[in-house]
C-alpha cells in the first residue's frame, strides 16, 4: 500500500511511496506526530539519480523488518534536496560541521523542534569498513534517546547555537578589484593539474565556473595562461570519459584524475554551464572543438532533458538495467566491450572503433568494459566514417534499457539552460535552438510565476510544486530572461528579469547588502541558509549578484547596480583564498570591472545589416557585456524595446552599433569590423 508520498510531484519521493516506511513529505504534520509521540524525527535527504540514495533504499528502506522498526520508533521525513534546497542546505552544514564531510543521502536525528542531534550519510544493511549498520544507527539513537534524554537534548541545542553563530559578515569587504582578481588567478594556477587538465585530484569535478572566469579574465586582460587553462581543461574534458562520445552531454564527475571513468548520472545544470563554457570558448578562440562538444552538448539537453511542456528534466541516472545480468548496474547503458563493438559494426569497423575510443580488452572500467573516450595518441580515423560507426553505435545503444530521468522541472536549472540554449543559436545559426530556450522560458512564466508575487521552485507535468523558489532559482532565471532578450531582441524577458531581480532585492537582501538564500516569509528553520560558495551550480548569492548587475547595465538602474557591488563584497573576502568555490563570483566581479559595456544596436529588424551588427556583438568577449537590438526608442517611449535604445539615432541611415560604459559611449559604428574591436573580440 502506498505511503503518503503517493500524492508528491517530486520523482524521488515517488520512487519511495511503494516502501514499507510510513514517510512522511517534509510538512508540520510530521513534527506535530513526532511531538504527540514522543519520538525523534529521521529526516534522510537525497535526489533521483543519486546512486548511494538507490543503495541505501534498496537495502534498507525496502526491507521490512527495517522498516517495521523505522515505523515503530520514529517518524521518518523523505526529503529531495532538489526540491527543498534550503532545507539540504541546513542540516548539511550541520553535518559537515560535526563530522568534516557531507553527502548524499544525508541520515539525520533531530527533535520534534526540528533540531539536529545525530548525522550521517549512507549507511551499510550490515557492520563494514568501520561504518556501523544502518540498523545499529537506528538502535542506537533510539536507546540514546529513552535512556539519556537530557543528553540528547542538550547535544541538539548546542548544535542549533553553534548553526546560528556562523552567520556571515561581508558587507565590511568592499567590491573586488583587479589585485583581488589578480590573486584569484593565482591561487587557480597553483592548484591546476597541468598535465591533465582542471584542479585538484580526484574526484575531480568540471569546473564549469572557473573555466568561464577564466574566459571573462583573459577578455578583460589578454592573460594567456587563463587562457591556456581554460582550453586545455575543455580539451581533456572534451577527450575523456566523462563527456558522451556518442550522445553528447557530459556526466556528473570523474572518478579519477584523468576523466577517464565518470559518475554516470548526467545533470541538467552540469551541461547547461558547460554548454555555455565551450560557446564562449569557441568565441575566444575559434576551437573547432569547442563549437562541436557546444552544440552536442545543446543537442543533448534537447533531445534527452526536454519534457512535454518544453522546460528541461532535472536529470538522467546513473544506474540503468544491465541486459546481460538483469541487474541495475553503474554505466551498463554506457560501456563498451571490443566483442560489443564488433559485433554492432563489424570486425573491421568494430577493431577501427576500438582504437579510436580507446576501448581494450582488459577495459577502463568495471568487468572487462571501457567507457568511451578520445585518446590524444589514438589514429587517424576518415571523419565521415566515424560520424558513421558514432551513428550505428548510438543506435545500438538506444536498443539498451535506457536509465530513468528526473522529470522534475527545477525553476533555476532551467535559466541557465535558457541561457545556454539562447546563446548558442545565436552564436551557431541554430533559430531552433532559440526556438526550445524561448519556449523553456515561457514555461517558467506560465508555470512558474503564473501572475503570482514571487516564483514556485519545481513543476512536473504542468503541475507547479508546492515550494517557493530560492534565492539561486531568482538569480538563474533572471540571468536566462537576460540572455534572452539580448538574443532575441524582445524587450518582454528584460521586463520578466526586472520582476525578478526587484522580488531578489525586497525580499532576499539584508541590511547590509548580504543576500539569504530564503526570502523573509519563507518557512522558518533552526537557520536561515546563507551560503555564497558556487557547488555544483552558481550560489544563488552570485548569480542575483550578477543578474542585479546584468539588468542595471540594460536600465541604468544605481539601486541595482549598488546592490551588486555590496554582494560582491563576499568576492573580495573569498575569492583570493578559495577561488575555486567562489567562481561565479569571480565571473561577475569581472564584468563589473569591465563596466559591464552596454551595447545598443539600431536598425529596422528586417534589415540585414542590423542582424550582422547585432550577431557581432553577441560575439563580443568584453565580460558579461549586455546587448540589446532593434527600433530606436523614442523620447516618448515608443520604438525599441529595450532603454539602452534611447533615442539612439542611425548613422547616414544604417543600423548602427553604440558600445557603453556606465552610459559613457565609444564613436558609433555601421562597421561590424570596428564593433568587434571596440568589444575586444577575436573574430568578427
Amino acid at each position: 500500500m502506498p505511503n503518503r508520498l503517493a500524492n508528491e510531484t517530486s520523482p524521488y519521493l515517488l520512487q519511495h511511496a511503494d516502501n514499507p516506511v510510513d514517510w512522511w513529505p517534509w510538512s508540520p504534520e510530521a513534527f506535530a506526530e513526532a511531538r504527540e509521540r514522543g519520538v525523534p524525527v529521521h529526516l534522510s535527504v537525497g535526489y533521483s539519480s543519486c546512486h548511494w540514495c538507490h543503495v541505501l533504499a534498496g537495502e534498507s528502506f525496502e526491507d521490512e523488518l527495517t522498516a517495521a522498526y523505522m515505523n515503530e520508533h520514529f517518524v521518518n521525513i523523505k526529503v529531495d534536496r532538489e526540491e527543498r534546497p534550503d532545507v539540504d542546505a541546513v542540516y548539511m552544514e550541520a553535518v559537515q560541521a560535526a563530522t568534516g564531510q557531507g553527502g548524499w543521502p544525508m541520515t539525520v536525528f533531530m527533535t520534534a523542534d526540528a533540531e539536529p542531534f545525530y548525522f550521517g550519510t549512507y549507511f551499510p544493511p550490515e557492520p563494514r569498513q568501520g561504518m556501523p549498520s544502518f540498523m545499529q544507527v537506528l538502535e542506537g539513537v533510539r536507546t540514546a534517546w529513552v535512556g539519556r534524554p537530557e543528553e540528547v537534548a542538550e547535544v541538539a541545542q548546542r548544535i542549533v547555537r553553534d548553526l546560528a553563530g556562523r552567520e556571515l559578515d561581508y558587507g565590511k569587504a568592499g567590491t573586488p578589484g583587479p589585485e583581488e582578481l589578480a590573486q584569484a588567478l593565482l591561487g587557480l594556477t597553483r592548484e591546476y593539474d597541468a598535465p591533465r587538465g582542471g584542479f585538484g585530484g580526484a574526484p575531480k569535478f568540471p569546473p564549469s565556473m572557473v573555466l568561464e572566469f577564466l574566459l571573462r579574465h583573459h577578455g578583460r586582460t589578454g592573460s594567456e595562461g587563463a587562457l591556456q587553462m581554460a582550453a586545455d581543461t575543455c580539451e581533456a574534458m572534451a577527450r575523456g570519459g566523462i563527456y558522451d562520445q556518442l550522445g553528447g552531454g557530459f556526466a556528473r564527475y570523474s572518478v579519477d584524475r584523468e576523466w577517464v571513468v565518470p559518475h554516470f548520472e548526467k545533470m541538467l545544470y552540469d551541461n547547461a554551464l558547460l554548454c555555455r563554457v565551450y560557446a564562449h570558448l569557441w568565441r575566444a578562440t575559434g576551437s573547432d572543438l569547442a563549437r562541436r562538444i557546444a552544440l552536442e552538448t545543446a543537442d543533448f539537453m534537447v533531445r534527452e532533458l526536454r519534457t512535454e511542456q518544453g522546460g528541461f528534466a532535472s536529470a538522467l541516472d546513473a544506474d540503468s538495467e544491465d541486459p546481460a545480468t538483469g541487474e541495475h548496474v553503474e554505466g551498463a547503458y554506457y560501456a563498451w566491450t571490443p566483442d560489443g563493438l564488433r559485433e554492432v559494426l563489424g570486425e573491421a569497423d568494430g577493431e577501427s572503433a576500438a582504437a579510436y575510443f580507446g576501448v581494450t580488452e582488459e577495459g577502463t572500467f568495471e568487468h572487462g568494459k571501457s567507457v568511451l573516450q578520445l585518446p590524444q595518441d589514438g589514429p587517424v580515423v576518415d571523419a565521415e566514417r566515424i560520424a558513421g560507426i558514432k551513428a550505428r553505435l548510438l543506435a545500438a545503444r538506444a536498443e539498451r534499457p535506457a536509465p530513468g530521468r528526473d522529470d522534475k522541472v527545477v525553476a533555476a536549472w532551467n535559466g541557465l539552460a535558457i541561457a545556454a540554449l539562447a546563446e548558442c543559436g545565436a552564436y551557431f545559426d541554430r533559430p531552433d535552438l532559440v526556438e526550445r530556450a524561448t519556449e523553456a522560458a515561457d514555461l517558467l512564466v506560465r508555470v512558474h510565476m503564473d501572475g503570482r508575487a514571487r516564483l514556485s521552485r519545481t513543476s512536473k507535468d504542468g503541475r507547479v510544486g508546492a515550494n517557493d523558489g530560492v534565492l539561486e532559482d531568482y538569480g538563474d532565471v533572471a540571468e536566462g530572461f537576460l540572455a534572452l532578450a539580448s538574443v532575441t531582441g524582445e524587450g518582454v524577458w528584460l521586463e520578466f528579469a526586472g520582476f525578478l531581480v526587484d522580488l531578489v532585492l525586497d525580499r532576499f537582501t539584508a541590511e547590509d547588502g548580504s543576500l539569504y538564500d530564503t526570502a523573509h516569509d519563507a518557512e522558518k528553520l533552526i537557520r536561515r541558509p546563507q551560503d555564497p560558495t558556487d557547488t555544483a551550480a552558481p550560489s544563488g548569492w552570485t548569480a542575483a549578484a550578477g543578474a542585479l548587475l546584468s539588468y542595471a547595465a540594460h536600465t541604468g538602474s544605481q539601486a541595482h547596480r549598488t546592490a551588486a557591488e555590496r554582494a560582491l563584497g563576499v568576492v573580495a573576502a573569498l575569492g583570493p583564498r578559495v577561488p575555486r568555490f567562489i567562481g561565479h563570483g569571480l565571473s561577475v566581479a569581472e564584468a563589473l570591472l569591465d563596466g559591464p559595456r552596454e551595447v545598443a544596436v539600431v536598425g529596422h529588424p528586417e534589415d540585414p545589416a542590423l542582424a550582422l551588427l547585432h550577431r557581432t556583438a553577441l560575439l563580443g568577449t568584453a565580460p558579461g557585456a549586455v546587448v540589446a537590438a532593434g527600433l530606436p526608442r523614442t523620447a516618448d517611449g515608443g520604438g525599441g524595446e529595450f532603454p539602452l535604445l534611447a533615442e539612439r539615432t542611425l548613422v547616414h541611415d544604417l543600423p548602427t552599433a553604440y558600445v557603453c560604459r556606465h552610459f559613457v559611449c565609444a564613436r558609433p559604428t555601421t562597421d561590424p569590423v570596428e564593433l568587434a574591436e571596440q568589444l575586444g573580440t577575436v573574430r568578427p
